[in-house]
């Protein structure tokens, strides 16, 4: 198995080094690049505005660690008074690890729709919804709440800048280097990989093994010409790792 793993860095050196460990190889090519929001340092000026109860949404790791660094940076804390919810297992994890607070998130996947399925998210009149995120990304999220009578802000806390590849020598490489398998962890990845693809060389990308981390972007993928599109059960590596190595992946 050789590995085109796709996300950012540290994450995406952190699979490589777990792929490679099992005896395959993994190769890195990051779609997307990471660095502060233009909003972070209005962080606590919209945390300032959220009353006891109110609900702050970690909308990914990156979001955790922008948010968490200016907070230090600022010498304030997270408040004991708000409530916080992670979208998925991993960020979730990753805000206790870092902060020490408590923080929900629904089990089964690591998605909006998935966690907007949680008990405490039904009704949410009188609450504010504060959305640590990065730049753009979709607004089913955002929409749901309002829709659940929640008063919504934001705060863009880091922002995705996609990598300028020469398109020619990017298929040429991972042709000749014979990637069997692809690494995508978001929409907009799968988006700027499409728009790599030389028009020729599209039915030898199709026939790799793409593996997403969402139905939503398997379909996505399925629409574009993937044929083998498989779905991880979350973004976190162990996750990946684990579906990459599986034997019924069903695909």
């Amino acid at each position: 198995m050789r590995v085109l793993v796709t996300r950012p860095e540290p994450s995406g050196s952190e699979l490589i080094t777990a792929i490679n460990a099992t005896g395959n190889e993994a190769y890195a090519s990051p779609l997307i690049k990471i660095g502060a929001g233009a909003e972070l340092n209005l962080l606590s000026q919209h945390l300032d505005g959220l009353s006891e109860n109110d609900l702050v949404f970690l909308l990914s790791k990156n979001a955790v660690w922008y948010a968490n660094l200016r907070l230090q940076q600022t010498g304030r804390n997270w408040s004991d008074k708000l409530s916080y919810y992670g979208i998925g297992r991993s960020t979730g994890h990753y805000f206790q690890q870092i902060t020490g607070k408590p923080i929900r998130w629904a089990e089964s996947g690591e998605t909006s729709e998935v966690l907007l399925t949680h008990p405490d998210l039904q009704c949410l009149a009188g609450k504010r919804a504060l959305l640590l995120r990065g730049n753009g990304g979709r607004e089913l999220l955002a929409s749901t709440l309002k829709a659940r009578d929640a008063e919504v802000d934001y705060c863009e806390c880091y922002a995705r800048h996609p990598v300028q590849y020469d398109k020619i020598e990017f298929n040429q490489k991972w042709f000749h280097a014979d990637i069997t398998d692809i690494v995508i962890t978001s929409g907009q990845m799968l988006a700027l990989l499409n728009e790599l693809l030389a028009e020729n060389m599209k039915q030898w990308w199709f026939s790799r093994r793409l593996l997403v981390v969402s139905e939503r972007i398997a379909e996505q993928a399925r629409q574009n010409g993937w044929r083998r599109v498989c779905v991880s059960n979350s973004a976190d590596n162990s996750a990946l790792l684990e579906a990459l190595i599986s034997t019924d992946m069903g695909c």
